[in-house]
């Protein structure tokens, strides 16, 4: 159906390149960001939801 209109436009097969690209390099760059992440924050965030309730205040009224 869509193949008539695609078939007018210019160097339209580039679009697909470009986004496995820039798709691949999100992955990369998540991964990479992933492996250097700090021990000690993946520790707190993975017992955040057991902590209880700590109010940022100490303020008694």
């Amino acid at each position: 159906m869509f193949q008539h209109y695609f078939e007018g436009i210019k160097n339209i097969e580039i679009g697909p390149v470009i986004s496995l690209i820039l798709f691949i390099l999100f992955f990369l760059a998540v991964i990479v960001w992933i492996f250097r992440l700090d021990s000690g924050f993946i520790n707190r965030m993975k017992n955040l939801p057991l902590e209880e309730d700590k109010p940022e205040n100490n303020i008694e009224m």
